[in-house]
């Protein structure tokens, strides 16, 4: 969809229209579903932050600016709604995010049939990206996952640019370090980030 046929739902959904509120979150919640998850490797508090952050969007579709992306908004809000969950139900530690997504899989290496390689390293690398600090793994994800550009993660986090780049390069280096050691599967790290998340 163009942003002309978004910002017609927009305008469509603010009016009361069920049928442009629906389009606007089905367009929308998989790639929200897919940034809160990366964010916090909880499913099921993924489920939730979607679910409150489109309640809280649908309710204030009046106060959207249309100089910007309506999904910067949404992301905006769905990162305030997943922080402020997190400082709610205390411990949320990164630790214990690692462990749960961890469950049930094999934490030392990673040995993969070609045919499973996708799904395998899709795992492999959430439970990778929930060992690096919450920024950093942020970052990786909004650039990598939604195609963001630097500035726009910039005004996103609240982040300087330099911050951001910073962040992006060592939250890289660590990631290929720790995936380039559990992977024994010859040709498998040469998956590009972008590869591995779809």
């Amino acid at each position: 969809m163009n942003k002309g046929q978004e910002l017609k739902l927009i305008r469509k959904a603010a009016g009361g229209d069920r049928d442009s509120a629906e389009q606007l979150v089905r367009a929308h919640q998989g790639s929200l579903y897919g940034y809160i998850l990366r964010i916090s490797g909880q499913p099921h508090t993924s489920e939730d932050v979607v679910q409150e952050a489109f309640v809280r969007v649908l309710t204030n579709l009046d106060r959207f600016d249309p100089r910007f992306r309506f999904s910067t908004w949404l992301f905006t809000i769905g990162r305030r709604v997943y922080f402020n969950m997190c400082e709610k139900k205390r411990p949320c530690s990164d630790s214990e995010r690692v462990d749960g997504w961890r469950d049930n899989r094999e934490a030392a290496t990673c040995r993969v049939d070609r045919d499973d390689t996708k799904a395998v390293c899709r795992d492999m690398l959430q439970a990778e990206l929930m060992r690096l600090p919450s920024d950093q793994r942020e970052v990786v994800v909004l650039f990598h996952q939604h195609e963001w550009p630097i500035s726009l993660i910039s005004e996103h986090t609240g982040m300087p640019v330099g911050t951001v780049k910073s962040h992006l390069h060592r939250a890289r280096l660590r990631l290929r370090e720790w995936i380039l050691h559990r992977v024994e599967t010859p040709g498998v790290e040469t998956l590009k980030f972008q590869e591995a998340w779809r």
